[in-house]
């Protein structure tokens, strides 16, 4: 499995981050994400297409709001809530909270 990019925090910018947290199925990962911790890809596929699933969690992803591991053939992905805390302070507790999600850290 090749494997996948993903920016180190310190290259995370926030335009990316805002506009990644812009749509409705992607919050709706994220809040999940914050609610259960790491789920495999699969797992979070909803009433989408795995095409969609994949290009959601590709601009999460390349936008440095989660973090894909892999586990054998496995894809786990997870918020990276604490790395965007430090970059962004009380930014994912602000969107998540606005989005009825979950409680801060």
């Amino acid at each position: 499995m090749r494997a996948v990019h993903q920016p180190p925090i310190e290259e995370v910018v926030l335009p990316e981050v805002l506009h990644a947290l812009s749509d409705p199925l992607r919050l709706e990962i994220v809040g999940r994400l914050a609610k259960e911790g790491e789920m495999p890809c699969g797992a979070l596929n909803g009433d989408v297409s795995k095409s969609t699933l994949s290009h959601h969690l590709k601009v999460l992803r390349e936008a440095g709001v989660t973090s894909t591991r892999l586990e054998g053939t496995t894809r786990l992905v997870s918020l990276r809530r604490r790395d965007l805390q430090k970059r962004f302070p009380g930014l994912m507790d602000r969107v998540l909270g606005c989005a009825g999600n979950v409680p801060s850290l």
